[in-house]
């Protein structure tokens, strides 16, 4: 660590390694690129041996190493157990956003199976861990630096490496590398990131929405449009108030106020594969843009045609007979300019300009005698 101190007793050149992290955190590249340039810079802050930044998937109990080095295979497999979190919780790395030396630790360091039984045998003689935690406070995991030499992490070190705490947790929080990904569906307007664990993440840059609420009918067409295939999906979800509306038209442009639309664009988009530790997709929710003239029945229908489902199904999934649902067909077939009732699912699928079955049979209202006996789509 430098030995040179200014004001308040942090090294001098404090703003430097500031600003050194900070354009880290700023910087492209993936996660893990990240963290191993983060901490190549903190040899600047304390002359360390060893050091590793590790974070926790939300509803895990594992926490997934970034990088490390400098540690035996015998100390990674203790960091890749679930005992890790166990200390981490009688530290208080997810309390506080001190960074805790192990002189600070309130108890005696041998309490600790970490350092009793794995890093102390191994030569590392001092230490200092914080726990990092996203702005909003979302606590995100953990950055360790150990020594091989005895009282190396000064107060000084500890001071800085707090100040350094909040660029390193922005440089390393998986959502934040989400929000990237909005920037390509236009107009968004809100979203949310689904968890491995089924768990509903906020998204940093956007608020949430009503339609994405957790167990909504929304997340469960979401959920199985990602079930499809593919990296992406989109469909359109029906507004409060417009279940059952015939002959609503949207158009092109027309944004207004949620009141003044009929339906909402969901946009589903599968994650880089560094980030399924920590998450399965992002669902954003935007105008839904030009419907092309389709009725709010025209698009239920079109969400089972491209299930495959023939007038039959249709008309007992909708409550309606045949007959109507092949007039449908064909007024969607003719507002798509498609030859065929498989160009225009085709179509659809591909604009994403239908109700998925899942938002179909809920919001169904059930006056119809097939909806009041309990019918379903078979």
């Amino acid at each position: 660590m430098p030995s040179d101190r200014g004001a308040g007793g942090l090294p001098v050149n404090t703003a430097e390694i500031l600003t050194e992290v900070t354009g880290i955190a700023a910087a492209p590249g993936s996660l893990a690129e990240r963290a191993k340039a983060l901490l190549a810079q903190l040899q600047r802050v304390v002359r360390f041996d060893a050091g590793w930044i590790t974070l926790l998937p939300p509803g895990q109990d594992l926490h997934v190493p970034l990088a490390r080095s400098g540690y035996d295979e015998r100390i990674c497999g203790f960091f890749d157990n679930t005992s890790l979190l166990a200390e981490v919780e009688l530290v208080g790395l997810r309390r506080s956003r001190r960074p805790v030396r192990l002189v600070d630790v309130p108890f005696p360091p041998s309490e600790l199976p970490s350092w009793a039984e794995y890093l102390e045998p191994a030569g590392f003689r001092d230490a200092v861990c914080a726990g990092l935690f996203a702005s909003e406070g979302r606590y995100l995991g953990v950055l360790a630096l150990h020594t091989r030499a005895a009282d190396q992490v000064s107060e000084a070190a500890r001071d800085l490496l707090g100040m350094l705490t909040a660029p390193i947790a922005s440089a390393v929080d998986p959502l934040r590398s989400l929000a990237t990904i909005t920037g390509l569906v236009q107009r968004a307007t809100a979203g949310i990131v689904l968890a491995p664990s089924g768990a509903v993440l906020p998204l940093p840059g956007l608020p949430d929405h009503r339609l994405l609420a957790p167990g909504s009918d929304v997340l469960t067409a979401a959920t199985g449009q990602l079930a499809e295939g593919g990296p992406h999906a989109s469909f359109l979800a029906p507004l409060s108030g417009t279940e059952g509306t015939e002959g609503t038209e949207g158009t092109e442009g027309t944004e207004g106020t949620e009141s003044m639309q009929t339906h909402a664009r969901i946009t589903v988009l599968t994650v880089p594969l560094e980030l399924r530790p920590f998450a399965v997709a992002v669902v954003l929710v935007s105008p839904a843009g030009n419907l092309h003239g389709l009725s709010h029945r025209e698009l239920q229908v079109l969400g089972l045609l491209v299930t495959g489902a023939s007038n039959e199904r249709i008309a007992r999934a909708l409550g309606i007979t045949a007959r109507t649902v092949a007039v449908h067909v064909e007024h969607v077939r003719a507002k798509l300019a498609s030859p065929s009732r498989t160009a225009a699912a085709a179509r659809a699928l591909r604009l994403g300009l239908f109700v998925p079955s899942p938002l179909i049979i809920r919001h169904q209202a059930p006056t119809s005698h097939a909806a009041s006996h309990g019918r379903r789509l078979p």
